[in-house]
């Protein structure tokens, strides 16, 4: 008899109810954002606080209802990725006019919901075998644990939160404080020397959770992009590049070195990803395949003992749902391009990189986060791979090809942000013993949900604004720079402009990384060198890497100072209240990004909340703030009374 007795009620019509609401609005938001920053806001740990406010007005509660309603509205910003990321490329290679309904809520609906179906079997490898750190799911968890039970670890949570969110109404809001520390210079006639750190306690409290050794690689990474390849480019290749050339005519160090980045040096990552990704896979085949075997196991032995904690979906059913699936992406791949040949190629690639990459996009989040999850080089890789394959079907200069790899890469960007988030929302729940089956339900609910708002939102800020050119006189376009990225990755393949040799250059870096990470296991360092965390750091801007190095420092302070005062095993509980700190950094900016989004979403204006004064020094005010920070997380971390 399968045990599914579960002490405290979880899918409530009023979580559901809750959850939909806040999955539209805030994937509503993320979409503008996303289109005018390049960046989406995490919802899981906003959408956990406001249900434990809202939910009790509506009766009784417990902490399984609100973990719900978490996962539920966390859909709205993988989708809203998804959406945002890939199809704007669209537009910009003149497919499309305006954002068709029908057609938008196919390709990102039917993408997210692969996207949790191909999560089911990952749970068991990377959350129970792998073991990783998934720090927004530890987050939520925390957030959810005090909720449950107020005490000291509430303190703790609010005042952090009030400290991060306060931090990002300064600075993204205010415009008080500058978003970033920024040290540039030209040194010599070609040299560019250039360090950024972003003013983030949120990115703190990532690298806090993730710990020192993978916040040194993702550091090392941006390092490693940007003191090293962008000046040696800038020394030795610039005068060889004519159109680069011309873009940095009379640009500042800061903006160079963008530029180069941009334009070559960050394909180097996506080189590097490409290269750790197939290793990933390869590395966890076994893992998978054992994964897919037990669920079928389970599934097909009504007899046997399973904890409700340990209950996903059916994997027969996962597998009939992905066939059913297909089929309708399969005859709109057709409808692309009139072909049943290089439709079926389509959806056969699609499905392959679509498992392959959501594998690798729930890695990444559990290494950083899904708020930093790579979700854009993924696609970029998953473009590169297709295109390879369509070039030798339809020809190299063809213009249906670029926009069918876009199409691919719609699919296979909605499913890899999905399964991203969606594991960071297991481990969330197998922190506070919800039933992994409940929660992929309510994912698909709020993966739906958010489709079903995203092409009137797209549309609504395409009419408004414009995408990549201003829809009217005297208007600021959206940039949408993943897209403008997808475009130009998708027509330089069929047009022979790609920079084929920083992919190369990248994939060799990628397989050196391996080779030194088994040199560590072998030795049994206590470090390890995980590819797609060096991959990462170098895809990422600068001052993204550098403060969640600083969170990492401050981890492995914290945990030296136990170690050293308690006995075997303590020190991690010890350091609860750093955890909690953390946590509540990020659920701080969190809720404080969320309401500076809807505020620019509600007004059109980007400057809706800007003072429109710099204080004196203002960079210099900023880091003192952030290091007081990085000391506040390290007092919370290491009590001098006993915990």
């Amino acid at each position: 008899m399968i045990i599914d007795k579960v002490s405290a009620p979880q899918l409530t019509f009023k979580a559901i109810i809750l959850s939909i609401i806040l999955t539209v609005i805030l994937a509503s938001a993320n979409a503008y954002v996303g289109l005018f920053a390049g960046l989406t806001v995490a919802t899981a740990i906003p959408a956990a606080v406001i249900s434990m406010a809202v939910l009790p007005l509506f009766g009784k509660t417990n902490i399984l209802e609100n973990n719900i309603v978490a996962t539920g509205a966390s859909a709205g910003t993988s989708i809203s990725a998804g959406a945002i990321f890939t199809l704007p490329a669209l537009i910009l290679l003149h497919h499309w006019m305006s954002f068709d309904y029908w057609w938008t809520f196919a390709i990102v609906g039917l993408g997210g919901l692969l996207g949790v179906l191909f999560s089911v079997p990952l749970r068991r490898t990377l959350i129970i075998e792998q073991k990783l750190k998934f720090p927004e799911g530890v987050a939520a968890a925390e957030v959810l644990k005090v909720g449950a039970n107020p005490g000291i670890g509430a303190k703790v949570l609010g005042l952090a939160s009030v400290v991060g969110g306060l931090f990002k109404l300064i600075t993204s809001g205010f415009g008080a404080l500058p978003e970033s520390f920024v040290v540039k210079s030209f040194v010599g006639e070609r040299g560019i020397a250039f360090f950024s750190y972003g003013f983030s306690p949120a990115l703190l409290g990532v690298g806090y959770i993730v710990g020192l050794n993978v916040a040194v690689l993702i550091a090392a990474g941006g390092l490693f992009s940007w003191w090293l390849a962008i000046p040696i480019y800038n020394a030795y290749f610039f005068n060889h590049d004519p159109v680069l050339l011309q873009k940095l005519a009379g640009l500042n160090a800061e903006d160079a070195a963008f530029a180069i980045w941009r334009a070559q040096v960050r394909y180097i990552g996506v080189g590097c990803m490409l290269t750790g990704a197939i290793w990933a896979l390869w590395s966890l085949r076994k893992s998978l395949f054992s994964a897919v075997r037990s669920g079928m196991k389970v599934s097909g032995k009504g007899g046997a003992v399973v904890a409700h904690t340990e209950r996903d979906l059916p994997m027969g059913a996962v597998l009939i749902g992905i066939a059913l699936f297909v089929i309708p992406l399969f005859l709109l791949y057709y409808l692309v391009v009139g072909s049943m040949g290089v439709a079926l190629a389509m959806a056969v690639i699609m499905i392959v990189a679509g498992f392959l990459f959501s594998s690798v996009s729930g890695y990444m989040a559990g290494l950083v986060g899904s708020s930093n999850n790579p979700v854009s080089g993924i696609t970029i890789c998953t473009i590169l791979f297709a295109s390879l394959v369509l070039m030798w079907m339809v020809g190299g200069k063809s213009a249906v090809g670029a926009v069918a790899v876009v199409f691919i890469g719609a699919v296979v960007c909605n499913a890899a942000a999905v399964a991203g988030d969606n594991l960071q929302d297991l481990k969330a729940g197998q922190l506070v013993g919800a039933t992994p089956w409940r929660q992929q339900v309510m994912l698909m609910v709020g993966v739906i949900a958010s489709a079903a708002v995203m092409a009137p939102v797209m549309n609504v800020l395409l009419f408004a604004y414009g995408i990549g050119e201003p829809a009217h006189a005297g208007v600021k376009a959206l940039p949408a720079p993943q897209a403008n990225l997808v475009r130009s990755v998708a027509e330089g393949m069929f047009g022979g402009t790609l920079p084929i040799s920083m992919i190369v250059i990248g994939a060799v870096v990628g397989a050196l990384i391996i080779v030194l990470d088994l040199y560590l296991k072998r030795i049994a360092s206590r470090w390890g060198a995980p590819v797609l965390a060096v991959a990462v750091g170098i895809y990422l801007p600068l001052d993204v890497s550098t403060p969640i190095l600083a969170g990492g420092l401050v981890a492995e302070l914290v945990s030296r100072w136990h170690r050293k005062r308690s006995g075997p095993g303590d020190h991690e509980k010890l350091a609860q209240n750093g955890m909690l700190f953390a946590a509540g950094l990020i659920t701080g900016e969190a809720l404080v990004g969320i309401f500076i989004a809807m505020c620019i979403w509600v007004s059109k204006n980007p400057d809706v909340l800007a003072l429109g004064m710099h204080m004196p020094a203002a960079q210099w005010i900023a880091a003192a703030i952030l290091f007081g920070v990085c000391y506040w997380i390290f007092r919370a971390g290491t009590p001098r009374r006993p915990a």
